[in-house]
């Protein structure tokens, strides 16, 4: 990490820290809303709202941020959410959570392209790279700690009525990043001779690069079943109340910033990939273990509680890790470009994940979760050593 880098790193932090807030606030949007008479099918559809914006904007958002230069396009993408956040509050309607989701999304994808053209402009060799990006991103679980434990103090206690007041604090957030990055001066990527969309990507037609996204999105896939329905589970199925299920993604926040934080120390020693297998093999055997106490050993059914957040620490390196070996090995010129397919990728597989939780949960199949969960990853692992052994070739 170079040492102009290290100064940036806080604002890079905090950037995430706020995205992550209002993305993963939708467990507790879900769980609110749902008390409110308003079905899982409609819920369900209310993520692809911010998801789809996040695949549709993102490509249209590279040619924007080249034009404006990342620094100005990451303010402006931070001055937009602390407005929005700012002024959900004072709204009831539920197509307004449609709308704001869908701006937060199209600030997300900004933000995230901005952010890893920043890094990628500073670091250039793999595990350099991991280590930053496992750094910055540990942040994106700090996030999801501070909005599920603080909304969770809100709506247990007498206050609950005013849970929404909450989100002015991301506003308080904004405001503070966006001072912070005024101070900076960050070197911006070369600009390039104009070409058509169509030559830009096809560049990246490549096998390894597209078994590449097909593992982001199998891995935001996977996230995200844990991220927005990981309290509606511990409810309605393990019957907790409201506040200790939303602890339990509190929780799992934990475990992923201490596998993030603790990946960013150690990578050094550890060949990517085989680092990267390692922690999704033991995802596969917490969740058997998981699988194994619902099914043979329901007396026990409560140690499930505790058993799903640590998943979070074998979880969390994979993205960062997986996006650094990749992201390595793309000109700096073309950067903004691919992490907007990344950006696109991880929003179909949130989106696609959340519409088969929504069915999952809305027909009451709930016993079939931590199953659903186990197909996924085993899926995620069988794409991800397709992906290896097609990157090693090129290699």
């Amino acid at each position: 990490m170079t040492a102009k880098l290290s100064k940036i790193s806080l604002p890079l932090k905090l950037t995430f820290l706020i995205f992550s807030m209002v993305l993963n606030c939708m467990g507790i949007v879900i769980l609110q809303l749902s008390e409110a008479k308003i079905t899982y099918e409609k819920l369900g559809f209310l993520e692809s709202f911010k998801d789809l914006p996040i695949a549709f904007i993102s490509l249209f958002a590279v040619n924007f941020i080249s034009r404006t230069g990342a620094k100005k396009a990451l303010i402006s993408a931070l001055v937009i959410v602390g407005i929005c956040s700012c002024l959900l509050p004072f709204v009831e309607d539920f197509w307004f959570y449609k709308v704001w989701f869908a701006i937060i999304g199209t600030c997300f994808a900004v933000g995230k392209i901005c952010v890893f053209g920043i890094i990628r402009n500073n670091v250039s060799d793999e595990k350099s790279l991991a280590k930053m990006m496992n750094s910055v991103e540990a942040s994106f679980m700090v996030g999801i700690f501070v909005v599920n434990t603080g909304f969770g103090w809100l709506i247990s206690s007498r206050y609950s009525d005013y849970w929404k007041f909450g989100f002015l604090s991301i506003t308080a957030l904004c405001a503070i990043t966006i001072f912070l990055f005024s101070k900076l001066t960050i070197s911006e990527a070369k600009k390039t001779e104009n070409k058509s969309l169509i030559a830009e990507l096809s560049v990246f037609a490549k096998p390894a690069t597209i078994m590449f996204l097909a593992v982001v999105f199998f891995i935001v896939f996977v996230e995200q079943g844990f991220n927005s329905w990981l309290p509606s589970f511990y409810k309605n199925h393990l019957n907790v109340n409201s506040f200790f299920a939303l602890q339990a993604t509190s929780f799992l926040a934990l475990f992923s910033y201490a596998g993030r934080t603790a990946t960013a120390n150690i990578i050094h020693r550890f060949s990517l990939s085989k680092y990267y297998i390692l922690c999704i093999s033991l995802i596969i055997a917490v969740l058997v273990i998981i699988v194994g106490i619902q099914y043979f050993d329901s007396m026990n059914s409560g140690i499930i509680l505790f058993l799903f957040p640590v998943i979070g620490l074998f979880l969390s390196p994979l993205y960062p890790v997986i996006n650094s070996k990749m992201i390595a090995q793309i000109d700096r010129e073309k950067i903004n470009l691919f992490t907007s397919l990344i950006v696109i990728f991880s929003s179909l597989g949130s989106s696609v994940s959340s519409i088969i939780m929504a069915i999952l949960f809305g027909k009451q199949l709930l016993n079939y979760y931590p199953l659903y969960i186990l197909l996924a990853v085993s899926v995620l692992f069988m794409v991800s050593l397709i992906y290896f052994r097609l990157a090693g070739k090129k290699l």
